[in-house]
C-alpha cells in the first residue's frame, strides 16, 4: 500500500500543490491569523479532500490551546486531528491525552496520538499508552526526537535523524510494540530518502513534509540519491511568498514520491 503524502506549501500555489498529493495537512495556529489560510481549507474540506488538523507544536514550539484546538476542530471538521502534545516529554504528553479524551470525547473526527520521549524506555511507554490506554486512531511519530542522535550516531545529524527513525520503528516492531493493525503517521522528514526504507511497513498510512517545498522555493532540486543537508526555513515562515517558478517544487515532489512509493530497498 502506497503511502499518502501531503506537502505544506505556500498559499500561491496551494491548488498546485494539492493537485499532485494525497491529502491536505493543516497547521492551526495559521487558522486565527490567516483567514485566506483557513478559507483554503475549508474549500479543500468542500471538495472531500482528506484533511489532517495539526496542533502546530513543530511551529511554535508548544502545542496549541487545547480548548482553542477543539474549536477548530469543530469548525473545519477534519477527517484527523493530532491531539496536542509536549515535545520530548512522554509524561506530560501522556497525561494531555488522558485530559483531551475526558473534555473532547464527544468531538468529530478521528484522533492522532503523537509519540514522545527522550529515551527508546520512555517512547515505548508513550506509544503503549496511545496504543492500548488513549486508544487513538493513528500514531505519529517525529522525525527530530534527540534520542536519533543517541541511538544512530553520525557526524550528520539529519543521517541520525532519518535513520535513527529507521531504526526505532525497526526496534518497536521487533519488541512487538507496533500495532500493525493501526494506521501510523510519519512527521516531517530530515532528508527525503529516509522513506525509501519503509516500502515493507504498510501499517504506514501518510506522512507529511514540506522539504520539497521549501528546497524548490530556494531553487534546490533534489539529486538521485535525494539531500545531505536541509534549509532550516519552515514553511509557515514562507506561507504568504509568491513562488516565480514552481518547477523545481513538483520536481522535487516528483521525486519525493518515487523514494517513498516507487523504489523499493
Amino acid at each position: 500500500m502506497a503511502i499518502k503524502i501531503a506537502h505544506e506549501s505556500p498559499k500561491s500555489i496551494f491548488k498546485q500543490v494539492q493537485s499532485v498529493t494525497d491529502y491536505d495537512y493543516a497547521l492551526v495556529h495559521l487558522f486565527e491569523e490567516d483567514p485566506e489560510y483557513l478559507q483554503q481549507f475549508k474549500e479543500a474540506k468542500e471538495k472531500g479532500r482528506e484533511i489532517i488538523l495539526d496542533n502546530s507544536i513543530f511551529e511554535l514550539e508548544e502545542a496549541f490551546d487545547a480548548e482553542k484546538f477543539a474549536g477548530w476542530v469543530l469548525e473545519l471538521n477534519p477527517d484527523w486531528y493530532i491531539v496536542p502534545d509536549a515535545l520530548e516529554d512522554a509524561k506530560k504528553t501522556c497525561s494531555q491525552m488522558a485530559a483531551w479524551n475526558i473534555e473532547y470525547k464527544d468531538l468529530p473526527g478521528k484522533k492522532i496520538g503523537v509519540v514522545q520521549g527522550k529515551t527508546y524506555t520512555q517512547i515505548k511507554t508513550c506509544y503503549e499508552y496511545m496504543d492500548k490506554i488513549a486508544n487513538v486512531d493513528m500514531i505519529a511519530i517525529s522525525f527530530d526526537y534527540s534520542y536519533y542522535i543517541e541511538s544512530f550516531p553520525h557526524p550528520n545529524k539529519l543521517v541520525s535523524w532519518a535513520m535513527g527513525r529507521a531504526k526505532l520503528l525497526g526496534d518497536l516492531l521487533r519488541d512487538g510494540t507496533i500495532d500493525t493493525n493501526k494506521k501510523h503517521h510519519l512527521l516531517g522528514c530530515s532528508l527525503p530518502q529516509e522513506f525509501s526504507l519503509y516500502s515493507q511497513y504498510d501499517w504506514i498510512y501518510s506522512l507529511d513534509t514540506s522539504n520539497p517545498v521549501v528546497h524548490g522555493i530556494k531553487g534546490i532540486e533534489y539529486r538521485e540519491d535525494g539531500l545531505w543537508s536541509k534549509e532550516s526555513q519552515k514553511l509557515f515562515e514562507l506561507i504568504n511568498h509568491k513562488v516565480e517558478d514552481i518547477n523545481p517544487i513538483l520536481y522535487n515532489i516528483s521525486k519525493f514520491k518515487w523514494f517513498a512509493n516507487g523504489r523499493k530497498i
